[in-house]
């Protein structure tokens, strides 16, 4: 069981460290090469344990959890956070590209000229910073004088609409985001009522308003 433990341990660890040294860009959008690397990697770690039993299998799942409860620990501490979790880094600074981080994050131009075009900024000139998170997302920040106007900066005063809490899912009543409205499935019943609908069954999707609790329904189309 020990020796059991140990391979269990050091192939996680080792799978951990191979991922890692694929670069953010593999934990981003997944490239076929990407998926088939770390599908790869998985199928010859773990395939290479001999799990004997239940027992042992259950034990290893205790185990990995456990590790990885403990690695998490550690990316709470400042000093070990880079080396677990990983550091950002900028691949475009005043509307050019740096080139030596792109190198090494390993991030192909491609990938990235694809993520200011989704992001709606096609020109690279035209960006402040754009950041390689940990993750492997881009975090981008266009110059000032690109950034959409919003009411704050007209200084005007936007109403809040309120979030609309789902109360109906394909036709089932959402129990616990009526109590966090202070309602029951009574006053649902009524207040569909009132706007002619007698069979919640039929309701694909209800929602209420945590302000007016004003109600939009999206009735089931019998022809989908």
């Amino acid at each position: 069981m020990s020796i059991f433990l140990v391979k269990v341990i050091f192939i996680y660890i080792v799978f951990i460290v191979a991922v890692k040294i694929l670069g953010k860009s593999a934990l981003a959008q997944l490239t076929p090469h990407d998926f088939g690397a770390i599908l790869f990697l998985s199928y010859l770690a773990f395939g290479s344990i001999k799990v004997n039993g239940v027992m042992e299998g259950i034990i290893g799942i205790i185990v990995i959890t456990c590790i990885h409860l403990f690695i998490s620990k550690l990316s709470l501490l400042n000093k070990l956070n880079p080396f677990i979790i990983g550091k950002p880094t900028i691949l475009i600074k005043h509307g050019k590209i740096i080139y030596r981080n792109l190198k090494e994050s390993r991030y192909p131009l491609p990938e990235l000229l694809s993520n200011l075009r989704t992001s709606g900024y096609p020109d690279i000139h035209d960006i402040e910073y754009a950041i390689l998170e940990a993750t492997g997302e881009i975090s981008i920040f266009p110059r000032k004088e690109l950034v959409p106007i919003t009411p704050k900066d007209l200084h005007m005063k936007v109403e809040y609409r309120g979030l609309p809490i789902a109360v109906v899912i394909e036709g089932k009543v959402q129990k616990r985001n009526l109590k966090f409205i202070n309602k029951n499935e009574k006053w649902l019943k009524e207040e569909l009522k009132a706007k002619g609908y007698l069979q919640i069954k039929d309701i694909f999707y209800a929602a209420v308003r945590d302000t007016d609790h004003s109600l939009t329904i999206n009735k089931k189309d019998v022809n989908d």
